[in-house]
């Protein structure tokens, strides 16, 4: 299981570069790239409020849930069922 951050798409559809959002945002451009790239480990919940003003959309834009192959969409995570 794997969280896609999809910020270049959300960008994209609102006309916004790196530079600007980054500003609007107050991180820096190297860290709005890490999270663009979908190269980050963790985002801070204050950034993605941020960016979802700036951006003027909601977390579920910008955050996306993937399953992993690998997983087999079995809904077993560390040998338990969940219920």
């Amino acid at each position: 299981m794997s969280i896609v951050i999809n910020l270049d798409v959300m960008m994209a559809r609102r006309k916004k570069g790196l530079t600007e959002l980054a500003g609007e945002v107050d991180i820096t451009l190297a860290n709005l790239s890490i999270l663009k790239n979908n190269k980050a480990k963790a985002v801070r919940l204050s950034t993605l409020n941020a960016i979802c003003r700036a951006l003027d959309c909601q977390p579920g834009d910008i955050l996306q849930y993937v399953e992993d192959e690998e997983d087999g969409g079995n809904g077993k995570e560390g040998g338990k069922d969940h219920e």
